[in-house]
């Protein structure tokens, strides 16, 4: 019993318990009192704005303040802005996206292997990332202009000029600017991840003659499913942004093809009418945790077996 009693007693003569405790207690303070600011801005700017706009949503107006639940859902549903804006940034999204991805990964394997010219390519594809917003919009301007360099080079070879920014051509200018934009960025996290697959794998796997093909596949592609999880949400992230050089392109209201759902929501706040803003916001929100979840998901059942 005394013993036992010994054993489980508290604190020894030096009371070094009691420091350890007060050590730990005190690095907890710390460590609270550093994240303090931190949460407290996430709650101030991020939280809290959000639940406002959650209320916005589900009342008439901010004076009357009267429950209305999802009708203003519905009247922005019903809207023939909002539908065109959805099916432009929907369709947008669904080519760019893509061929941001695989296209940079493409450009990442080019610079694995060996090229000449390889460190100047690499700055060809990375010059874009330094160049401002306005200098890109002035560029493309000069280019897709009606009187512009790429109808000067179509009337070299007897080709009728198009008006590519009030055409059906408009989104494909669109989706160039966004590619040249963003395809250097994306090229430097694959070129990393790649760097990091294990080489004795691949050697293994060209000792056993395995084809590039079935490297790629089997192998190189398992290995950075989560980089192309993340580039894929930053080139949607990105492909959201696109507004501000449709904006400076060509003002609020666009040609009909690039009239995005960032048109629709700064119409709308330039109207005032922030309830039907903060619903089109809540929906195009729930569609991209929607995405972002298949995604999360299909990595996870690709990339599974490697962490294992």
């Amino acid at each position: 019993m005394e013993k036992n009693k010994k054993a489980t007693a508290p604190l020894d003569k030096r009371g070094k318990r009691i420091n350890s405790n007060r050590r730990r207690h005190r690095g907890r303070l710390i460590s609270i009192g550093y994240l303090l600011p931190s949460a407290v801005g996430l709650l101030l700017f991020f939280v809290l704005p959000f639940l406002i706009v959650v209320y916005y949503s589900v009342i008439d107006n901010p004076i009357s303040n009267q429950f209305v639940f999802l009708d203003n859902f519905v009247m922005v549903f019903q809207n023939a802005a909002f539908r065109q804006a959805a099916q432009n940034t929907f369709t947008f999204s669904i080519s760019a996206v893509p061929l941001a991805v695989v296209l940079s990964l493409f450009l990442a394997m080019m610079l694995e292997s060996r090229i000449p010219f390889k460190s100047q390519f690499r700055t060809f594809f990375l010059s874009p990332m330094m160049v401002p917003i306005a200098s890109v919009v002035l560029i493309w301007q000069v280019l897709f202009h009606f009187n512009g360099m790429i109808n000067e080079l179509r009337a070299v070879f007897d080709l009728d000029k198009i008006d590519w920014l009030n055409s059906a051509y408009a989104q494909v200018v669109i989706v160039i600017l966004f590619l040249w934009k963003n395809l250097g960025y994306n090229m430097i996290l694959f070129m990393a991840a790649l760097s990091s697959i294990p080489k004795d794998i691949l050697e293994v796997a060209i000792l056993e003659s395995a084809t590039p093909f079935q490297i790629f596949f089997h192998i190189k592609l398992r290995y950075i499913s989560s980089t192309i999880l993340f580039v894929t949400i930053m080139s949607l992230i990105n492909s959201f942004k696109v507004f501000r050089e449709i904006y400076l392109l060509k003002g609020d209201y666009p040609y009909d093809t690039m009239y995005m759902l960032q048109h629709f929501m700064n119409n709308t706040f330039s109207r005032l009418d922030y309830q039907k803003m903060s619903a089109a916001a809540i929906m195009m929100a729930i569609v991209m945790v929607i995405i972002i979840g298949i995604l999360f998901l299909t990595e996870n059942y690709f990339g599974k077996d490697v962490e294992g």
